[in-house]
């Protein structure tokens, strides 16, 4: 029940329990961004406008209906008090004693708790619980409220408080409508009389709030009030979107791509995203981490929110989101397990992916551009997110045998192989050089197949997440099993050596190879090079070799398959040379290494050049002198 206005005036009023053990927290905790409290009162002030507003749109009976909507702020240095007044809807006494003297019920437990643990930043959790006001305790000796609401017949009331065990309400001759708060600034609080300071929190936290805020002799507002996120799209030029971003970034480069965003249901959210022309952040940016600006009704309430969005996008993101369905100030250590930052980051996860397959379908050359600077974020996410690879695979991009200057995705691959192709081919590596200078390629190229080029360190991730794309199986071009789709007519191997000599040559490769391979054989496919190595079928893939090597995980290689084009003029010439030779010996073993080197399976490359000294010294010792 209410307390009668005259035993409100009669004495000093004790606070609440819940509420003395809260000032007790605020006034003797330390905190590392005390300027939260002013983002508070003037959250509270815009609220109070807003109130009024919408009464007067049906009561005209008010106090000043005149008046303008606005917050104003002023400072006395010598005096050390600081003071924020609005127009707003007002209290009386009753009130006052009432919003002033008890934090909300429901919330206090639960704060007091949070706070308690002494794990989280309680200048986070500030206003999550209805606790706003009480956060200027931080900085304040003392406090006076001095309000007049907007009915006609009410009367003016102040509150006064040192954040003790009591508050006093007086009566106060105050004659215009809203809220005065006059702060009596602590000692070591001095700076925020510097309107200069001000400026710059309001800057950082209160820049959209929808009325104007004047600071001292200010005749404009030190907030900008207009939040273009907000505003129709097809009222905003391309011009606005461009210096909102370098307002927002600092970053001079035109973004390559903006998401504008504005739905009512199932939660009501306006969102401005870009994606940067750079991957990488400018050390002069004003965006110094990853995530977007989150507001609560055009209140920041966090800088750099990173639950909005899969944690791969993050990289390839900035711009600002605002709900009128969160509750403001949401903390960050709960805002995970809040439903409606689920449904948002649903909401803005799909509407990027759809937005980046519009763009590769309408926009081919700028979606290559994104691609080239930002394609490693998809990879990431793909490998790292399940939930997102369906989603993602369409905007995979690949060089490949037959385009190796374009960007294909795995629909385009398919789309121009033959109709009876059951596979995917695809090769790893760590340059598309040496990739297509492969032996594996010859197989392909004779028969006109395209091959995908795989060089980048997430491509075996992604693998592992894609083993078949649209019934398409992926298969590595170095495998022993290619499952190669039949042509019209038999197809004939290059080798032109007899067979007695072909099994010849493979058996000195055996000799000198030994145990180093799993077995030597020729080539049931066309070769242009002199031979080729097959991973056997059922043991570890090329391409999870690098994932071994990226998790520093310790494994054995498998001992490959060596195939040989018999017709080849090097092996051709091998059968020339005594069996017992050493420069046989050496040559098969510079072979053997240099197909290694071609896979990037040598566990030492620098071996091969002391060997190829001594192969060239040896021979040029028996070539005959003129």
């Amino acid at each position: 029940m209410s307390q009668p206005v005259s035993e409100i005036y009669a004495q000093p009023v004790p606070f609440k329990a819940e509420t003395r053990q809260l000032l007790n927290i605020l006034i003797h905790s330390l905190y590392t961004e005390r300027e939260v409290f002013l983002r508070e009162l003037i959250s509270n002030a815009s609220d109070a406008l807003t109130r009024l507003h919408f009464e007067s749109l049906t009561n005209r009976e008010i106090l000043d209906p005149q008046a303008e909507l606005a917050i104003w702020i002023e400072t006395d240095p010598q005096q050390r008090t600081l003071t924020i007044r609005d127009s707003g809807i007002g209290m009386n006494a009753e009130e006052l004693a009432q919003n002033l003297g008890t934090i909300a019920h429901s919330g206090a437990k639960a704060f007091l708790e949070a706070a308690q643990k002494g794990d989280v930043k309680l200048n986070d959790i500030i206003g999550q619980f209805g606790v706003g006001f009480y956060s200027a305790f931080m900085v304040a000796e003392k406090i006076e409220v001095n309000s007049r609401s907007y009915r006609l017949n009410d009367s003016a009331a102040r509150w006064i408080s040192s954040g003790e065990d009591t508050f006093i309400v007086e009566p106060s001759d105050k004659s215009e409508r809203g809220t005065t708060i006059k702060i009596h600034l602590k000692e070591d609080a001095s700076e925020f009389c510097d309107e200069n300071r001000l400026r710059q929190i309001i800057r950082k936290h209160s820049d959209y709030i929808p009325y104007p805020i004047y600071i001292g002799n200010d005749k404009e507002p030190a907030n900008q009030r207009t939040s273009l996120w907000r505003q129709p799209p097809q009222q905003i030029s391309e011009e606005e979107y461009r210096q909102f971003y370098r307002q927002f970034t600092l970053d001079f480069q035109d973004p390559l791509l903006k998401i504008h965003l504005s739905i009512d249901a199932p939660v009501q959210l306006y969102a401005l995203l870009y994606v940067p022309a750079s991957a990488e952040r400018s050390p002069f940016g004003l965006r110094k981490e990853e995530g977007l600006k989150l507001y609560a009704r055009k209140v920041l309430i966090q800088e750099y929110a990173k639950e909005l969005l899969p944690s791969a996008f993050l990289h390839f993101l900035d711009g600002v989101v605002d709900s009128e369905d969160l509750p403001l100030n949401v903390s960050r250590e709960s805002v995970q397990s809040n439903r409606v930052m689920a449904q948002i980051k649903r909401i803005l996860t799909n509407k990027v992916i759809d937005t980046l397959k519009t763009l590769a379908k309408e926009k081919p050359e700028e979606y290559n551009r994104f691609w080239v600077t930002h394609g490693r974020s998809i990879r990431e996410a793909i490998a790292t997110d399940a939930d997102l690879v369906t989603a993602l695979q369409p905007l995979l991009r690949y060089h490949s045998l037959n385009h190796p200057a374009e960007w294909i995705s795995l629909d385009d691959y398919l789309l121009k192989s033959p109709a009876n192709q059951t596979c995917i081919y695809y090769l790893t590596g760590d340059h598309q050089k040496s990739l297509e200078n492969s032996p594996h390629l010859d197989i392909f190229r004779k028969r006109g197949m395209d091959v995908l080029f795989l060089t980048d360190p997430l491509d075996p991730f992604v693998l592992i997440r894609i083993p078949r794309y649209n019934g398409h199986d992926l298969v590595n071009a170095a495998g022993e099993d290619l499952k190669l789709p039949q042509q019209g007519s038999v197809e004939t191997t290059s080798t032109t050596t007899p067979a007695e000599n072909g099994e010849e040559i493979v058996q000195r490769f055996k000799k000198v190879l030994g145990e180093r391979v799993t077995d030597v054989r020729l080539s049931p496919h066309p070769l242009q090079a002199p031979l080729r190595l097959v991973i056997p079928e059922g043991t570890i893939q090329p391409e999870f070799h690098k994932v071994y090597r990226l998790l520093n995980q310790n494994y054995e290689p498998p001992k490959p398959i060596l195939e040989l084009n018999a017709g080849h003029p090097i092996l051709i010439a091998m059968l020339q040379v005594p069996a017992d030779s050493p420069i046989l010996q050496r040559a098969i073993e510079l072979l053997y290494e240099s197909a290694l080197l071609l896979e990037g399976l040598h566990p030492d490359p620098t071996e091969l050049a002391p060997r190829i000294q001594d192969l060239i010294q040896q021979t040029l010792e028996k070539t005959p002198h003129e």
